[in-house]
């Protein structure tokens, strides 16, 4: 069964700010990644279709497809789990989010729905957004 992950990016601002960073990250590796001190339990689950739901001020924002989970040494030589990620950023409905540490797992049942084409991806605030899709006008 597929799990998704969901973690804050922080520092982040808005979706173009996590594009411009994994933009620059791209000009040295050949898939954008991302550094955790643990290493997920279920991590083929995650291989099997899974992706990372960025939490972008208080919302999930965006999600791009895991695509390989590796163990890599930092600077000191202690161990790291290194996710690499599909370059491709999916726009999703806002789906308000908690501030947590580290990651979470999230059930493709409870993730947000991705943007179809052509729409817009308005960052309303999350509160805003679910009371419009609350009142049926979203």
């Amino acid at each position: 069964m597929t799990i998704h992950m969901v973690k804050l990016c922080v520092g982040a601002d808005d979706v173009d700010d996590l594009a411009d960073w994994q933009a620059r990250l791209l000009k040295t590796l050949p898939s954008p990644v991302h550094h955790t001190r643990m290493a997920p339990k279920r991590a083929e689950e995650m291989l099997d279709g899974g992706s990372i739901y960025w939490v972008i001020k208080r919302a999930i924002r965006v999600r791009q497809r895991i695509i390989d989970i590796r163990t890599v040494k930092d600077d000191a030589g202690r161990d790291l789990c290194e996710l690499v990620f599909d370059p491709q950023l999916v726009r999703t409905y806002a789906q308000p989010k908690r501030p947590f540490q580290g990651w979470r797992y999230l059930k493709p049942g409870e993730a947000p729905r991705d943007l179809k084409s052509g729409e817009a991806a308005i960052d309303l605030p999350p509160s805003l957004d679910a009371a419009l899709k609350n009142a049926g006008v979203w």
